[in-house]
């Protein structure tokens, strides 16, 4: 792709518009076709996976309810695969934990419906001018393994299956694997700003995740928090 004066030139440049509505991808094909994209439609999620696989993309533009398979689950095989071709999420789905979602899937940006296709070009040209980000490193102490990209925990190489909150612990834990973090640091980051809680909830999901990864995996420090074992 090629950049001058910040403006992102897309002649030759590929898209998918991953799109069940009839009308919005006939205008989204015609929109990005008269800008200078190459534009290929499909009308479902496990087509579209199928067309990101194969297809030399620049960008894929993504519906979150689709036929056959929602636009989490594509981007998320996408990023399984190892495929790091830059998604926007264009969804009618609008509320804050819908965007959390997708973007926590692996979506690069998320815009809701409905939108200014000005607003959508100038999303995407900002999209392509990013520079194509590699897979996030795996989190690893001891023999738990997380991967950021595909929420996959592995506990001696056998996965594990966490709740929402227990991944968000371990994650943090794991991201901070030399200090001791106190039980109100944990609230602040791990747990809603809008939901009460008190540190006797950290001890419960800590109790429910050292049953699933190894009690030596958390070690308490009394008064003071919980760091990493080993």
């Amino acid at each position: 792709m090629g950049v001058l004066g910040g403006t992102c030139h897309a002649e030759g440049m590929r898209v998918l518009v991953v799109e069940d509505e009839p009308g919005l991808a006939r205008a989204l094909r015609r929109g990005l076709g008269a800008d200078g994209f190459t534009v290929d439609v499909a009308r479902d999620g496990e087509s579209g996976l199928g067309l990101a696989r194969d297809g030399d993309y620049d960008a894929v533009l993504l519906d979150v309810m689709l036929p056959r398979m929602s636009g989490y689950d594509v981007v998320r095989r996408l990023r399984h695969d190892g495929n790091w071709v830059p998604v926007m999420m264009v969804s009618a789905k609008d509320g804050p934990h819908d965007q959390a979602d997708g973007l926590d899937c692996g979506a690069d940006d998320y815009l809701t419906k409905p939108f200014s296709y000005v607003v959508l070009l100038a999303r995407l040209r900002a999209l392509l001018r990013r520079p194509r980000h590699a897979h996030p490193p795996v989190l690893r102490h001891d023999d738990v393994s997380l991967d950021p990209a595909t929420h996959e925990v592995e506990v001696g190489g056998v996965p594990v299956a966490l709740t929402p909150r227990e991944y968000a612990l371990l994650e943090y834990l794991l991201r901070n694997p030399d200090r001791v973090i106190s039980k109100t640091e944990l609230l602040d980051r791990v747990w809603d700003v809008h939901v009460e809680a008190d540190p006797n909830t950290v001890e419960v999901y800590v109790g429910y995740l050292r049953r699933k990864v190894g009690a030596h995996v958390i070690r308490t420090v009394r008064g003071a928090g919980y760091r990493l074992g080993g």
